[in-house]
């Protein structure tokens, strides 16, 4: 396996601790006024990369293809507002729990939760009002030095969307090597047990955001395994084998070429392989008019890739058209309905806790 950046393991290991000092001090009621609602951007080199504290989102991404012509590979909105009114979760953190507990409740040390659903009788994304859809604190922006680095924050009281106890998040983006986006996400829990499961929801198009479908890019998914899902996308609570199924990506294909085996398209948690709390590659996209290459590691047990199946007419940036298979999603997960499956890995926080979550996306580019 290729050897990560010893500095992102060095930045990893001081955010630990001043997010440990950030998480120990944010704390109590959310403030009486909220946040402005604002743009940032990070720059480094020829990567720049800006985000809003509305769902401390990823909003646009800008880097060069093969020619040197810049473009943006991600999916998105002229306009904050349009964020607001958003229903495809582009570019957003979502949680509490990502992706989705089937029937909307479950059962932690004998007591039973039911939560807000908002897809049918489950619970997608964190619920109606997840922490896509909220404002997010602005606790440390810099934008001046060898590494710029953005940090998001947000206090999740104890009852929101029917979880229980309180949990400081906060999500910190920063620019490291040339063309290396890492992300790390910390949540710690107060007095409560409480499930955690943040995913970052960007639309990614390697050869831009308004270049069409994404069906002729070429993915290397390292995992060998899969969680078959029901007809509402719940998870069977069966780990399967991708081997003989069109969710084999052990070996790098073009995403169109089995899609038409399926429904709609791509919308499936893989476990990934190694270790669960550790670092490890998680996918190969690849863009032969583009040349771009994205490379994403983490530290989770699944991701969940999802092909923008239910994307339809969306007006997006620059009043560009998506439609369906506009945008891939990679979102690095705990495994859906955890909650519910005791066999998969547990997303359950003890009190005083903390959920720790990294991703780091390297690109670069192929002749």
């Amino acid at each position: 396996m290729e050897k990560l950046s010893l500095l992102f393991y060095t930045l990893v290991a001081i955010d630990f601790f001043l997010v440990a000092k950030q998480l120990d001090f944010v704390h109590g009621s959310p403030p009486k006024e909220a946040p402005a609602v604002g743009i940032y951007e990070l720059k480094k080199g020829d990567m720049s990369v800006k985000f809003t504290n509305w769902g401390a989102s990823i909003i646009s991404l800008v880097l060069p293809d093969k020619y040197g012509t810049m473009g943006d590979i991600t999916l998105g909105y002229d306009s904050v507002k349009d964020y607001m009114n958003d229903t495809t979760y582009f570019g957003g953190v979502v949680g509490r729990v990502a992706n989705r507990i089937g029937g909307a409740k479950f059962t932690l040390n004998g007591t039973e939760y039911k939560l807000k659903a908002n897809e049918g009788k489950n619970m997608l994304h964190g619920g109606p009002k997840g922490y896509s859809d909220v404002i997010w604190n602005v606790t440390k922006y810099k934008n001046d030095s060898d590494h710029p680095c953005i940090r998001f924050s947000y206090d999740s009281h104890d009852g929101e969307e029917g979880f229980p106890g309180e949990v400081q998040v906060s999500v910190m983006y920063t620019l490291i090597n040339e063309n290396e986006l890492s992300v790390a996400m910390r949540a710690k829990a107060n007095k409560k047990y409480t499930p955690v499961n943040l995913a970052q929801h960007t639309y990614w198009n390697l050869g831009n955001h308004d270049s069409g479908d994404i069906l002729s890019e070429k993915i290397l998914i390292f995992a060998s395994n899969y969680t078959p899902v029901d007809s509402e996308l719940i998870p069977t609570g069966e780990i399967v084998a991708v081997k003989g199924t069109p969710y084999d990506f052990l070996e790098p294909q073009t995403i169109g070429s089995r899609i038409n085996e399926l429904p709609k398209g791509y919308d499936i948690n893989y476990a990934l392989d190694g270790s669960p709390n550790e670092m490890k590659r998680v996918a190969i996209v690849k863009d032969k008019k583009s040349g771009r290459v994205m490379e994403l590691s983490a530290n989770q047990p699944g991701v969940q890739f999802y092909t923008g199946n239910m994307i339809k007419d969306v007006k997006g940036k620059g009043g560009f058209i998506y439609k369906a298979h506009a945008g891939l999603c990679l979102e690095t997960q705990g495994y859906p309905d955890s909650v519910n499956h005791p066999n998969f890995p547990s997303q359950i926080i003890a009190p005083g806790k903390y959920y720790r979550h990294n991703m780091l996306f390297k690109f670069s580019i192929e002749p």
